[in-house]
């Protein structure tokens, strides 16, 4: 959704948009409750249950992206933002709307592409700062991102 520019000082969002990884979460989920039924049936041991620890942290961190312009900033962040990423727009060179292959993965990973932060989908918006590097931003809403974007850089 794209928000009016705002008076000098008051930083205003311009877009911000949350892409749930339902996939993701519902098998992280699955994966724990098929633990957890072990775990009843066998006995509590210290590695299922560090690994129940490591699963509901990762879905608790990597349930969902959010991509917000606002002010002079692009943020992605991950579920409640403890993981994130900033990209001042006046560094922002150019942007353009992708597909990704399956095997660059969701999170965050680095590929010939650039760095990815994807939850879901094959769609993404690929941005070139003025350094020279480049990252996937994924979305499933690719078109919208792209024109926020252009719209945002412009204005800088």
């Amino acid at each position: 959704m794209s928000y009016p520019i705002a008076h000098r000082d008051i930083m205003v969002k311009r877009y911000e948009h949350t892409q749930v990884g339902y996939f993701i979460t519902i098998a992280i989920v699955a994966a724990m409750v098929a633990i957890g039924i072990i775990m009843a049936n066998t006995g509590v041991n210290w590695i299922a249950t560090a690994v129940l620890v490591v699963l509901a942290v990762v879905v608790a961190l990597f349930h969902s992206l959010t991509v917000i312009i606002s002010g002079e900033e692009l943020v992605v962040k991950f579920g409640p933002g403890v993981i994130s990423k900033r990209f001042k727009l006046n560094e922002i060179e150019s942007c353009q709307a992708v597909r990704i292959p399956w095997y660059y993965g969701w999170g965050i990973r680095l590929t010939p592409q650039g760095m990815v932060f994807r939850v879901s989908g094959f769609h993404a918006v690929q941005i070139r700062l003025i350094t020279g590097k480049e990252y996937l931003i994924g979305t499933d809403v690719p078109q919208e991102l792209e024109e926020a974007i252009r719209q945002a850089i412009s204005y800088h």
